[in-house]
């Protein structure tokens, strides 16, 4: 795996920067640079990527929810929609915005908001009940972050504290091989799977604690590994074909035999 830049964690730059970005994002979905990026990406993710959706079904053709996947690559933005035609929202890191003007607009109008990271950004929450209040679709990772490791990263509180104060359901999702997607610079294009749960619901909590935020999360991306360690170790085809037969165990790893 080719390396990564370091992380800039804290944007020091003043809230204020970024209220245009929330309002416009409170008021307007996604407009035509959505649509184009889907027409654009689509055909890359199906032909070079192979992307193969198991369980599409399992997100809500209508109405708030949230989608909660791992995140590897900045494709994964496309990867967890490519196979639902709702226009999915993004809150995504602030150092994105402002640093060319034409990259924030096709951020702005293809859906992204900022959070300012290093900071306790109530705005992003602001926006992101905006979204949900008025029956959106918004992707939050559960990691709060790329993992730089390769390996699934830990649940942080942000996803469990939207989800218990609007108390929208969540879909887990794992999305497996994305890790590799940078090797397409040496012309290697990995095989992705983008497997979406059962939705998760919580009863609503006015103000939980970071704890209780936590144990949301939590709750959720042990699902998304679940589902994670059953495609690396199955493989796609058998997860589909366990849950097509009903397997009880179908989002499982497989069991470890012991050594002779």
């Amino acid at each position: 795996m080719s390396e990564l830049k370091p992380q800039r964690y804290k944007d020091e730059r003043p809230a204020e920067l970024f209220m245009p970005i929330h309002r416009w994002s409170r008021t307007h979905a996604p407009g035509w640079v959505y649509e184009l990026v889907r027409l654009i990406l689509t055909p890359i993710a199906l032909i070079l990527y192979r992307a193969r959706a198991i369980s599409a079904a399992n997100i809500p053709a209508s109405g708030p929810v949230i989608l909660a996947p791992n995140h590897f690559s900045n494709m994964d933005h496309f990867f967890a929609g490519v196979y639902t035609r709702r226009k999915i929202r993004f809150m995504a890191k602030s150092q994105l915005f402002f640093r060319n003007p034409v990259l924030t607009y096709i951020y702005r109008v293809g859906g992204v908001f900022p959070v300012r990271r290093g900071h306790r950004d109530e705005e992003a929450f602001v926006t992101a009940y905006s979204i949900l209040d008025q029956g959106g679709c918004l992707l939050i990772y559960a990691e709060g972050g790329r993992s730089r490791s390769g390996r699934l990263g830990d649940a942080k509180p942000g996803l469990g504290r939207v989800a218990l104060e609007s108390g929208v359901p969540v879909v887990p999702v794992a999305i497996h091989g994305s890790q590799s997607v940078r090797a397409w610079k040496r012309l290697v294009f990995p095989k992705v799977t983008i497997q979406y749960g059962e939705p998760v619901s919580f009863a609503p909590v006015e103000a939980p604690t970071r704890e209780q935020q936590l144990a949301a999360s939590r709750e959720v991306f042990d699902q998304v590994k679940l589902m994670y360690a059953a495609l690396e170790e199955r493989g796609r085809a058998s997860v589909i074909r366990a849950l097509r037969d009903g397997a009880a165990d179908a989002v499982a790893p497989a069991p470890t035999r012991a050594e002779p």
